[in-house]
């Protein structure tokens, strides 16, 4: 049978890359961001930030449910993610000593538990790795991926197959600004209007930087309801249904600029593609209607809810620990469950824009 002279043209294209087909997989994803999303970079650090301890990740099935040093007893947003467009592996820690040669071409993970878009959040952990250090060990990987392909071919390969994800800022107000105890630092500075100004001009910054390194596809995720959090539930010894007020207020403060940001970064770097991830929505819901999403409770933790360290600590081998994993919007005081990020990264990858815009994530792989 003969195929017409324009289908020809239009495999010989696909075949050499040229058409991008519906289920292409995603090639690479480069995470930054906090706890939500580090994938075990904390574990070579002196920090006192970590969860490469059980019961974290006792249902990561990959590890075969052994401490990863995910804030999780699964699998992150981010993996989740990357499994749905297809990426052949997880992103691994960049301070792995096995990330290096071939492997940083399916990604890498920079992101660190108590990091922030601040150099000065997260000092209370001691060591932990802000998101100008993120970005700096990107350089580095870029560099190495220069390497593998070839200028040229790099260009390429980061510009438009990888996606690059930022899930950051809930640091800098629950563990800088939020500070119940600070004798320096922003709080005692700047009024809170001044010190959500100042972040996002520094993540202005940020996102120029990784933009002038190459990186052209962005998700980037605002902040979640972090008032509604057990540990703020249990140190401000609230109910069931109530959120403390100042920490929600300059979230969505913080969110309403965040928007904004992206929009504006649309309009001015050309080739960029900036998408907005409506976590605080997202999040919100579950909190507001988990029955609704087979949950049993949204204000307790399944790991170490209250306890005497009031979730500090967020989850440890002498934590309780709930018998349905499962039926928990938190998995410990401060990180949402496998079951509620499964949820998350469903509206993320496939989502309408309420919740991810202005395309969702499997229409930002295909661009």
């Amino acid at each position: 049978m003969a195929v017409s002279s324009s289908l020809l043209v239009l495999v010989l294209c696909a075949l050499a890359g040229g058409v991008r087909a519906a289920d292409d997989p995603m090639s690479a994803s480069f995470v930054f961001g906090d706890s939500l999303v580090d994938a075990g970079n904390n574990n070579f650090l002196p920090t006192l930030s970590k969860a490469n301890i059980k019961p974290n990740g006792i249902d990561f099935k990959v590890s075969g449910g052994k401490p990863t040093g995910r804030y999780t007893n699964g699998r992150t947003i981010a993996d989740i993610v990357g499994e749905m467009l297809g990426q052949k592996g997880y992103a691994q820690p960049f301070l792995d000593p096995n990330t290096t040669g071939s492997v940083v071409l399916q990604g890498v993970n920079y992101a660190s538990g108590g990091g922030g878009i601040m150099n000065s959040t997260g000092r209370i952990f001691v060591n932990r790795l802000g998101l100008d250090i993120q970005i700096d060990y990107f350089n580095i990987t870029r560099q190495q991926i220069d390497g593998l392909l070839g200028k040229a071919k790099a260009d390429e390969f980061i510009s438009k197959k990888a996606i690059f994800s930022i899930t950051i800022g809930s640091n800098d107000f629950l563990n800088n600004y939020l500070l119940p105890v600070v004798s320096t630092g922003e709080r005692i500075s700047e009024t809170p209007e001044g010190f959500v100004d100042t972040l996002v001009s520094t993540f202005k910054g940020q996102l120029n930087r990784l933009y002038t390194l190459g990186a052209r596809k962005f998700v980037v995720g605002n902040v979640g309801p972090i008032g509604c959090i057990p540990y703020q539930k249990t140190i401000n010894q609230l109910e069931a249904t109530e959120c403390v007020g100042l920490p929600d207020q300059l979230a969505v403060r913080y969110n309403g600029m965040l928007r904004n940001l992206l929009t504006g970064l649309n309009k001015d770097l050309p080739g960029a593609k900036f998408v907005y991830a409506n976590v605080y929505d997202l999040v919100m819901e579950l909190i507001s209607n988990y029955k609704k999403h087979g949950f049993t409770t949204a204000s307790a933790a399944c790991c170490g809810n209250g306890g005497q360290l009031a979730g500090i600590v967020p989850c440890g081998p002498s934590s309780s620990l709930c018998d349905d994993r499962g039926k928990y919007v938190f998995w410990d005081p401060y990180h949402p469950s496998e079951a509620s990020n499964l949820i998350i990264a469903k509206q993320l990858v496939d989502g309408e824009q309420k919740y991810i815009s202005p395309v969702n994530l499997r229409q930002l792989r295909d661009i």
